[in-house]
């Protein structure tokens, strides 16, 4: 038995490593189609685009210190901050702004901004008459009666488009508001900017002399409701002051007047009364001399006579002894000296006791009368406490009736006086260029477009390429290194020359220096198979062309080379080798047992090419049997010891059972793959199918490359179809 085959490792990433570069120089085309046709398409767009124009014009929106110094007392001072500018923009272009240029400018008859106005397109035009022909109804439907209010489509989609042509933008650190219009014309442009100024500006005023229309209304609302209100306090506070009997600011002083004078009274009769009963008391008690003579001076006299004659008494005894009739006499006068002082001390004392009473009465009248007062002052303060209450209420609704006048006249000089919010600074004219499209930066952005794009797709087209493309990458892929790149043959090249002989017709051509190198990756392998499966993961991959030219390669080197062809489905080397018509005897033939190999051998006209073909299909015949028999295993056995090379033309191996049995039996296997179109993951397939029959994969054949673009690639094994070396290859 032969040694089982060494299994190649199959690395698990299935996706070839993109070169960018490379894919870039393969897909120009697709590059290019792209980075021309964006350009292109933007130049025709803007062929077929309506031209605008934009007007510019500015205004400045005013604070109080832009305004007269004498008028800035009499209007309000409100600051201005970015926040308030940006609004007065928002503003500008809003809808009511859009709805008075619309209406200054009649452009509800403009079909720029009026889509209604505009003629129907070509499409809809086509339908109607096509509906005409066709004898249906072109007028549609009748419309449903609509019950309420009804929106007028075509004016809201007029009105929205002029608002989208309005554009206000607050210059930065200033009041000034820069306004822009943008139409299908000059003339309506510039008209639309200052018809949207000339809106705000009187929106502002009327908007302003409205306020402060309402702000007098209210404020003489106010002051009317404030006139009834201080009435109905003086009329209340009047009332108050006749049912209580006050009198304003006389009573109050009228009762301290009273109160003080009476104190006044309290305070003397007092001290009257003090002095009284002192008199009295220094009467009674027969005080000092010079007390009675404070109190009573007529008692005083009584005394010094009386004292005089007591002196001269006591002087009569002594001298002329008591029984004198001068002594006597004497006493007589001095008996009567003390009658006449108990009487004058009796009438005093009785007159000191009257003026005490009488003292005592005018205390107590003058405490009963200032009580008597007191009281009165203190009720009149009781009552006057709900008028000083009634009184504030007046004076405070005075104090406001007051604020609300001067209120009113301010409200009047300022609708006197009041200057504009904004006005213009610059009226727009008629721009003379247009403002889209802008041709050149719309161009320059197409081709930059065109370039990323293109780009784009070719970076895409280079990520989800799958396919192999190199021999690098086959044997980055599959582990198997490229035998050769075989190249497509073209009509020019071909020119009346079959594919399939290409090789052994033109000898010093590319193509069959490609297929000699396969021959020589054969001849150095160190195993020197003599039986060699070709085959391919899917049809299509060139591998029937590539046996056969490999084949009269080989035998035009002095090789004995035999081809069986083992793809009895789809058979055509009996075809190309012109055999006669009808079906021959071939490999399934000798399978069955109903041939000898050596009987059913061809031979190749153009070189002497061994050669056994399909043979002839036996209904309903099992071809996997038929490869597994003996007879399969005898006749690579028998033919080995007769030829140098044996090639068997394998069917696809992903689809078809049979090319694994031959793959397996042969002594190395050459896996066919297509340049650019088999994917990678098909490759991988068929090498675990092919590892799983046992088979000896011993390399791969890129076929059908394009020269062109695989030089284009830049790739390392692109350089043998360089144009320096055209001189070595002549077709």
């Amino acid at each position: 038995m032969r040694p089982a085959p060494i299994r190649r490792p199959i690395p698990a990433e299935a996706r070839p490593r993109p070169d960018f570069l490379a894919g870039l120089r393969q897909r120009r085309l697709p590059f290019l189609v792209v980075a021309v046709l964006v350009p292109l398409a933007a130049w025709v767009a803007l062929r077929q685009a309506t031209p605008l124009y934009t007007a510019t014009g500015s205004l400045v929106y005013q604070a109080t210190e832009y305004q007269p110094r004498e008028l800035q007392s009499l209007v309000r001072a409100d600051p201005i901050t970015e926040e308030i500018m940006a609004t007065q923009a928002e503003i500008l272009q809003s809808l009511k702004i859009a709805e008075a240029v619309a209406q200054r400018g009649q452009l509800i008859d403009n079909p720029w901004f009026n889509p209604a106005r505009r003629p129907p397109p070509l499409t809809a035009s086509a339908m109607t008459a096509l509906r005409g022909l066709l004898g249906m109804d072109t007028e549609g439907p009748p419309e449903e009666p609509v019950y309420g209010p009804v929106l007028n489509h075509s004016y809201a989609a007029m009105l929205q488009a002029v608002r989208a042509s309005l554009h206000a933008n607050p210059a930065h650190d200033s009041h000034v508001i820069e306004v822009n219009f943008t139409a299908d014309d000059p003339n309506v442009a510039a008209a639309g900017v200052n018809n949207a100024m000339d809106a705000y500006i009187k929106g502002l005023y009327a908007d302003k002399h409205q306020k402060i229309d309402q702000a007098k209304v209210q404020l003489e609302s106010q002051a009317r409701d404030l006139r009834h209100g201080v009435a109905a306090l003086e009329k209340q506070i009047s009332d108050y002051r006749q049912a209580h009997g006050l009198n304003q600011g006389i009573h109050a002083g009228i009762d301290t007047e009273q109160i003080t004078r009476l104190s006044e009274e309290l305070t003397k009769a007092r001290a009257d009364l003090a002095t009284a009963t002192a008199r009295l008391d220094a009467t009674r008690a027969g005080r000092g001399a010079a007390d009675q003579a404070a109190v009573a001076p007529s008692v005083v006299q009584f005394r010094v006579r009386r004292d005089a004659l007591r002196e001269k008494l006591q002087a009569q005894l002594t001298r002329l002894g008591p029984q004198h009739p001068e002594t006597q006499a004497v006493q007589s006068q001095l008996r009567q000296a003390d009658l006449a002082l108990e009487a004058e001390t009796t009438r005093v004392v009785a007159a000191a006791e009257a003026e005490q009473i009488a003292a005592q009465g005018r205390v107590k009248a003058a405490e009963q009368a200032l009580q008597a007062t007191r009281q009165d002052a203190d009720r009149a303060d009781h009552e006057q406490l709900p008028l000083n209450t009634m009184n504030r209420d007046l004076e405070a609704a005075r104090a406001q009736l007051n604020t609300v006048l001067e209120g009113i006249q301010r409200t009047t000089l300022q609708a006197g006086v009041e200057f504009p919010e904004a006005h213009e600074i610059s009226l727009a004219l008629p721009p003379d260029h247009t403002s889209a499209p802008r041709t050149a930066q719309t161009m320059l952005a197409a081709t930059a477009a065109g370039v990323f794009l293109g780009l784009l797709l070719v970076h895409l087209l280079q990520l989800v390429d799958e396919t192999l493309r190199d021999g690098e990458t086959v044997r980055r892929l599959t582990g198997l290194p490229c035998l050769a790149l075989v190249p497509e043959l073209g009509r020019r090249a071909l020119r009346s020359t079959r594919v399939h002989e290409y090789a052994a017709r033109r000898p010093l051509t590319a193509f069959a220096e490609q297929v000699r190198a396969l021959r020589a990756a054969i001849g150095l392998d160190a195993d020197r198979p003599r039986i060699i499966a070709i085959t391919a993961a899917r049809p299509g991959e060139g591998k029937s062309v590539l046996t056969l030219s490999l084949a009269r390669s080989a035998q035009t080197g002095g090789e004995r080379v035999l081809l069986i062809e083992c793809d009895a489905r789809q058979p055509s080397v009996h075809q190309r080798l012109d055999g006669p018509p009808g079906p021959q005897a071939g490999l399934l033939d000798i399978l069955r047992g109903e041939a000898e190999w050596r009987d059913t051998v061809r031979e190749d006209r153009l070189t002497g090419l061994a050669c056994i073909t399909a043979g002839r299909p036996a209904r309903g015949a099992d071809l996997l049997s038929l490869f597994m028999s003996d007879r399969m295993r005898r006749l690579l056995s028998e033919v080995r010891d007769g030829y140098d090379l044996v090639l068997l033309d394998c069917p696809p191996v992903e689809a078809m059972t049979e090319a694994r049995i031959a793959a397996g039996l042969a002594d190395a296997t050459l896996l066919c793959i297509r340049w650019r179109r088999t994917q990678a993951k098909t490759v991988l397939h068929a090498l675990r199918l092919l590892q799983e029959a046992h088979a000896k994969v011993s390399g791969a054949v890129l076929t059908r490359v394009d020269t062109r673009e695989h030089l284009r690639s830049g790739n390392a094994d692109a350089g043998v179809y360089h144009r320096r070396y055209k001189a070595y290859f002549r077709g």
